[in-house]
């Protein structure tokens, strides 16, 4: 069995939080091993080689000088992610870069570039792609049972006011670069194959900073259902993650539930236009009515799986391993993801009144 060896860069909420705690969690099945980590913070340093028991960096170049690492993973802040990972590529490592990947579509593909010339991978935490709800939703409208799908509405909002560096413009801030790309991905799959036509409208609601954080964001095409993303920081009564509307049924899911109900054409009165008025039994004007058999489903999240945040973050990892020791595709490829980048890019496009220049600043590394 191999043993994957790791460098984690930076120790804040996603390095720390996310990917060195699942780490730390399956250190026994021996996959993977934390073996350098890098943070400016000396605090973090210390907390790391006290946790991981591994080498640690005030600068994350000390890290290209090692020549015993498998996966280097870039948490630096997002406005860093393309010149990090840009470094490491270049340098002839394995990359898992954290969302966003990039703020522009064109630096996605100097990163894929970067990757094909150097024969490495780059890896991005889409993690939300293996959310249970998530492949019920896709496991209903694959069993046709709902006919065939007009529009999927989808949601992560909620009710928050925030001043953190995220909410800046000159870091990669706001909704749809913080929050969208974890919706955004399941949206474009339950979408479809092409580039959707893109339909945003952005607020500055309750945040402290110059970035959004609320998005309506409409993906259509000529083949493709409609589908109706929102991410909000001003909805005080969130709703269902998922609804679906089909024409023989519908769906509504939440992260642990969901329930759908539909009925059987072979069930169903025989119906055909009529021209004339409608009248009832007695003669008088009515309204069209029939009595449709319904038939209703309903799920709920397998006790194994109700830690949603590790069940993902481990899904993608036993993923990554085969991808890394046995050579197996990736399930969530660099050229999905620049998709996703080309409709948030768009997004921003269209409301010059907060991005009035969609340009990425240079950015000045101290990670």
């Amino acid at each position: 069995m191999k043993t994957i060896r790791v460098a984690i860069i930076g120790q804040g909420r996603s390095g720390r939080g996310i990917h060195g705690a699942h780490l730390l969690k399956v250190k026994d099945e021996q996959h993977y091993r934390i073996v350098a980590v890098s943070d400016p913070l000396e605090e973090r340093r210390q907390r790391a080689a006290q946790e991981y028991g591994c080498d640690v960096y005030a600068d994350y170049r000390e890290l290209l000088k090692r020549k015993d690492l498998d996966l280097v993973i870039n948490t630096t802040p997002s406005h860093l992610h393309v010149l990090v990972s840009l470094e490491f590529l270049k340098a002839g490592f394995n990359v898992l870069c954290e969302k966003p990947l990039a703020r522009t579509a064109a630096d996605v593909d100097k990163l894929i570039a970067a990757s094909k010339k150097s024969g490495k991978l780059l890896a991005i935490f889409q993690q939300s792609r293996y959310a249970p709800y998530f492949r019920q939703v896709q496991k209903v409208i694959k069993s046709g049972v709902l006919g065939r799908i007009v529009q999927i509405s989808t949601a992560m909002s909620g009710f928050a006011r925030r001043w953190d560096w995220q909410t800046l413009q000159e870091n990669n801030g706001g909704n749809l670069l913080n929050t969208g790309p974890h919706p955004l991905d399941q949206a474009l799959v339950l979408f479809g194959e092409g580039m959707p036509r893109v339909t945003c409208f952005m607020d500055r609601a309750n945040t402290f900073g110059d970035a959004e954080d609320y998005v309506k964001l409409i993906l259509s095409g000529p083949k493709n259902p409609v589908v109706d993303l929102e991410i909000s920081s001003c909805q005080a009564y969130p709703g269902p993650a998922y609804v679906v509307q089909g024409t023989r049924g519908g769906m509504k899911a939440t992260t642990g539930a969901a329930e759908w109900r539909y009925f059987k054409l072979s069930e169903a009165p025989k119906q055909k236009l009529i021209r004339t008025p409608i009248v009832n039994a007695e003669g008088l004007p009515a309204y069209v009515s029939e009595a449709l058999k319904w038939h209703t489903d309903k799920w709920e999240v397998p006790p194994a799986q109700a830690d949603l945040y590790g069940g993902m973050a481990g899904e993608f990892y036993a993923g990554l391993y085969r991808t890394l020791s046995a050579g197996k595709p990736l399930e969530i490829t660099p050229q999905q993801v620049r998709r996703q980048i080309a409709v948030i890019e768009e997004c921003q496009r269209q409301n010059p009144q907060i991005y009035k220049s969609v340009k990425s600043k240079a950015a000045v590394c101290r990670i």
